[in-house]
């Protein structure tokens, strides 16, 4: 029996340790504390205060004082004309780099003739990597209207600025404007805009170079108006205060050529345009022109408002005069005709 409990695990140690199990301990009862009311703590006021940071405003993201010139652009003209702007070389989908959000493409319309869908590629190439693109067009092919007109309709479809030049100094200039302008506000880009019309005249007259204020009004003072300044000989304009003879060159445009020097129009002769030429010398003149005369101003008394109204003035007579005329001849008209239809009555 004993070889039978061996055999089965059976040993008296276990036997002894499940007869012990079967009368388990007491088991206690576990009590909870009862909770009891905390005082508030007392807060010492803290001799140091937090103090939280301003924010700050951070600056703009600059591409650097540089144009960046792509390495498509080697042997471009244009970069030669580039001395006001430093450039440098950059691998970029651009042609021109001229700003954090400013690029410009070049395009020669004589090859966009050979090869149009090369700056379509281009502007789809940048993506909306730029906010002001600009295709700066070279026009070297003399009939360019078709070419841009379609460059036109292809900026507006996809928001590219197109910009026109004549020559490859032209075209530097705009990307050094551009690059120049980069930080400018709207304000300082338009500049002040002319308001008065003192102020656009001598805006006007002053647009030759070497011309200033003061030569503008000397010029309207002493011809009384624009229109006769304008139509001055330069004989007339070197005489005035302040006028050279190379001012007087670079501001009076030459206008009327010399008679034996004009071009001929096709299918006239020699002979009929000497005929034409010494009929018009045997014309007499209708209205003996005016003798040149210099009028004084008087600078205490606001020379632009007499300009302004000495200019007025001679319109006016001018208008009056045409009207006058026109009258005088409705009126002789109507006094001719009622003298004929009397004329015939008494011949009735």
């Amino acid at each position: 029996m004993a070889d039978d409990d061996d055999q089965f695990g059976a040993d008296p140690d276990f036997l002894a340790a499940l007869a012990a199990s079967d009368n388990p301990p007491p088991t206690t009862r576990i009590t909870q504390p009862t909770p009891h009311r905390l005082d508030p703590a007392t807060t010492t006021p803290s001799s140091t205060k937090i103090v939280q940071p301003t924010p700050q405003a951070l600056p703009l993201r600059s591409s650097g004082s540089a144009i960046y010139v792509s390495h498509r652009q080697k042997g471009n003209p244009m970069l030669a004309y580039l001395r006001a702007q430093p450039w440098e070389w950059r691998d970029t989908p651009a042609d021109y780099v001229l700003g954090a959000t400013t690029c410009a493409l070049f395009l020669s319309l004589k090859y966009h003739r050979l090869h149009p869908e090369y700056v379509y590629n281009r502007i789809r190439g940048l993506g909306g990597k730029y906010a002001l693109r600009v295709l700066l067009t070279l026009v070297d092919i003399p009939n360019h209207e078709e070419s841009v007109k379609e460059l036109s309709k292809t900026g507006l479809v996809n928001n590219v600025t197109i910009i026109l030049c004549w020559s490859a100094a032209e075209g530097a200039r705009y990307l050094e404007l551009y690059k120049g302008f980069e930080h400018a506000s709207a304000a300082g880009i338009m500049g002040v805009q002319a308001k008065g019309y003192a102020e656009q005249f001598v805006e006007f007259v002053t647009v030759p170079r070497g011309v200033n204020r003061t030569d503008a009004v000397g010029i309207v003072g002493a011809f009384g108006s624009v229109r006769a300044a304008v139509n001055a000989r330069p004989e007339e304009v070197a005489v005035l205060s302040g006028w050279g003879e190379k001012k007087t060159v670079e501001a009076v445009p030459l206008r009327d050529m010399d008679k034996y020097t004009r071009p001929k129009s096709p299918g006239m002769s020699r002979e009929s345009e000497t005929a034409q030429i010494k009929g018009k010398e045997r014309e007499p003149q209708s209205q003996p022109k005016k003798p040149f005369q210099l009028l004084e101003l008087d600078s205490d008394s606001g020379g632009e408002e007499a300009l302004i109204a000495a200019e007025i003035g001679e319109e006016g007579r001018q208008k009056r005069r045409k009207i006058e005329e026109e009258q005088k001849r409705k009126e002789d008209e109507l006094s001719g005709g009622v003298a004929a239809a009397l004329a015939k009555l008494r011949k009735e």
